[in-house]
């Protein structure tokens, strides 16, 4: 811990996981946005569940466990974790009832207007009640599994984020009750749509209207949705001798069985039925959360695919960059404009398939390509790049893949995708004993003539087309032989025995990244007032990080800082942070670039591109490249850019010393997402 670190007050610094709870507040805060589109506020409700989710399988797990074992060590915020539970529960609680009130009084009676209604059972008329009796039949029926509780039946497991039916029937000779169990089945659609196509029914009442069915002869006394969440944080236990693929593939299946640690139900349930629930699933008080809208939100992304496109955001198509352009008759040269200089890709903004796609793509045909290695994190189940990686294998191509097992939520997609490319011949990598390889990058090894060129691509993203068109990233491709020997030698590191730990221009994590940054903080420190900072990543957490801002904004440095959700550091602080700001841009694209510039305006300025964020774990815990930008035209496309962050006013939050977000006030109407899709147009129609 470095002097300046250990100076640190909890009044300094902002808790971790109450920053994450403040970004998932501005989520929310978009639901109400008067110029968004309806079914994007909707789709905005499935992010705020489905991050949730997330946030309660790992973060707050992780927090109970530290509890369970008697520990309490404090974060730099002064919070033990008991005291940090607390404060997630008052916290989540006071969100659950903002969102069911927003959904329940102003996003559901919108919808109506349009004819998107969310009906319920009781009130539909014979026709609709006699076709939803026939979709049970048919499609529900087949495939819902009712559980009883008795001497001869235990309680039944409920598994990791199910919807339940909490079901007391008797029996009419006997007089006994018993207790029943009713799964909703999760594949099937959250949401049963009735043949109008836009009139919906939750699945769970279309259910309970049918429990007669599913339990004949028996009076039906009462039934409550209720909702589990269990700690899925995958604990894997790595060694040299070990087997790193079974070890993923056991853990997944634990992962059903992990402890409970949300139990979400309605307000009006029995506090008999609660407390049976919360007696045989180990669920203590802290553990409910009262729920008066739908259970399970996420469930609406169904609702948002609806053909509706009047109800979102004008569609728009990312660009090919000018210099990949070509005409019909023409094929490009991927590898011949790229030696003629660096290209930027900036998605949505750049079209993901005709740059990185197609870079991979070309690399599999071209008859030149000696070598294609890559590092996969997540991806989709029908990756255009994963075909392009087995067309090279297939081709003869040396072929190497490095898949991130221990992505998480995303472990059992890479597991299938790893053993479909070991089965064509690809040389398939897990990583380093202990890290996880976050770096997004690829390597194409070229003959030309009587030498062999690298290209390379280093992003920001995932190799991804799905989220690459949700997701704002920004890559970059370079015949940089310096940069490509740097990715040769950290493939060595990846692959084999290579203890590498200096490199010729990139940053490399663990240590290095750490190590460049702070150097180059301190350099700009050390210029008082004449001396700029200007950072946007996801999350800035890491404590001697934070700690040397502080030290820069003391010497006078400005320092901008653009951070999408975790933010752990307080601007404005008179003595402390006077001389930083802090802004985050939610909307449309999730910000997803991180993006390092050191310097003024009118001299020499020091980029950085790449995937690490400021945390802990990205610095000492990840194998992480960062890349320096030279080119002044890629330089210049980055200023643009974080000129545009800087000057937003419409999807832009402030951070103050208080450690509160408000809105930036309105002024020039600058929105960061349109401006950059009028950009990229503009540069596509103009042919730069």
């Amino acid at each position: 811990m470095t002097d300046a670190v250990a100076e640190l007050v909890p009044d300094q610094y902002t808790n971790r996981e109450l920053s994450w709870l403040d970004f998932s507040r501005r989520v929310i805060a978009l639901t109400e946005r008067p110029d968004f589109p309806l079914l994007e506020k909707v789709k905005f409700l499935a992010i705020w569940a489905t991050n949730l989710d997330e946030f309660f399988q790992v973060r707050v797990a992780g927090l109970k466990e530290q509890v369970s074992h008697g520990l309490r060590s404090t974060t730099p915020d002064g919070l033990t974790p008991t005291q940090q539970l607390a404060a997630i529960r008052e916290e989540t609680q006071t969100q659950y009832e903002e969102i069911s009130k927003r959904f329940l009084a102003e996003v559901a009676p919108a919808l109506a207007t349009e004819g998107i209604v969310f009906s319920d059972y009781s009130t539909l008329d014979d026709d609709d009640r006699e076709f939803l009796d026939e979709k049970f039949r048919e499609l529900v029926f087949p495939v819902v599994t009712p559980l009883a509780v008795d001497p001869a039946h235990p309680f039944p497991y409920i598994s990791n984020l199910s919807l339940n039916l909490a079901i007391f029937v008797r029996n009419p000779e006997t007089g006994i009750t018993r207790f029943a169990r009713v799964k909703i089945p999760p594949i099937l659609p959250r949401f049963v749509v009735l043949p109008d196509g836009e009139r919906f029914v939750p699945l769970e009442q279309v259910i309970a209207s049918h429990l007669d069915s599913l339990f004949p002869g028996m009076e039906i006394l009462g039934h409550h949705p209720f909702r589990v969440t269990r700690n899925a944080d995958l604990e894997i236990e790595e060694d040299e001798g070990g087997d790193l693929l079974m070890a993923i593939e056991s853990e997944l299946t634990q992962r059903r069985f992990g402890s409970v640690v949300r139990l979400e139900v309605h307000p009006d349930i029995p506090e008999e039925v609660l407390d049976l629930l919360m007696r045989e699933m180990g669920a203590t008080e802290d553990d409910v959360y009262l729920v008066s809208g739908p259970l399970d939100l996420s469930g609406l992304w169904s609702v948002y695919e609806l053909d509706r496109p009047e109800l979102k955001f004008p569609p728009f198509t990312g660009v090919t960059p000018p210099r990949l352009s070509s005409s019909a008759s023409e094929t490009i040269d991927f590898f011949g404009v790229v030696s003629q200089g660096d290209l930027l890709a900036h998605h949505p903004y750049d079209a993901f398939t005709s740059t990185v796609e197609a870079f991979v793509a070309r690399a599999a045909k071209d008859r030149d390509v000696l070598a294609v290695k890559m590092t996969l994190y997540r991806t989709t189940s029908d990756s255009t790049i994963m075909r392009s990686l087995i067309e090279a294998a297939e081709a003869g191509k040396q072929v190497v893949a490095l898949v991130e097992l221990k992505a998480r939520f995303d472990e059992e997609r890479n597991i299938e995708w790893a053993q479909r490319l070991e089965d064509v011949g690809v040389h398939v990598m897990y990583g380093v004993v202990g890290l996880k390889t976050h770096t997004k990058v690829a390597l194409v090894m070229r003959r030309e003539g009587d030498r062999v060129v690298r290209y390379a691509h280093i992003g920001t993203g995932n190799y991804n087309e799905t989220t690459a068109r949700a997701y704002e990233d920004i890559g970059i491709f370079t015949t940089d032989q310096d940069i490509g020997s740097d990715l040769s030698d950290l493939f060595n590191y990846l692959t084999g025995y290579s203890r590498r730990t200096s490199y010729r221009k990139l940053a490399i994590s663990p240590g290095g990244i750490r190590n460049r940054i702070t150097e180059l903080i301190e350099d700009e420190a050390a210029r008082g007032s004449e001396g700029h900072i200007t950072l946007k990543m996801n999350s800035l957490v890491d404590a001697g990080i934070i700690a040397s801002l502080y030290e820069a904004s003391r010497a006078g440095t400005r320092v901008d800082l653009i951070v999408r959700g975790i933010c752990c550091l307080k601007p404005g602080i008179e003595g402390l942070s006077e001389n930083i700001t802090v802004r985050s841009i939610v909307g449309r694209y999730l910000e997803h670039s991180r993006i390092y510039r050191f310097g003024s305006r009118g001299r020499e300025r020091h980029y950085y591109i790449g995937s690490a964020d400021m945390m802990e774990r990205n610095l000492d815990r990840r194998v992480e490249a960062l890349t320096p930008v030279f080119d002044p035209d890629l330089q210049f496309r980055l200023d643009e850019f974080i000129d545009v962050l800087l000057a937003d006013d419409n999807l832009a939050w402030e951070l103050g010393p208080d450690g509160e977000w408000s809105r930036v006030p309105p002024a020039t109407g600058v929105d960061t997402h349109e401006a950059l899709q009028d950009l990229a147009s503009a540069r596509s129609n103009a042919k730069i």
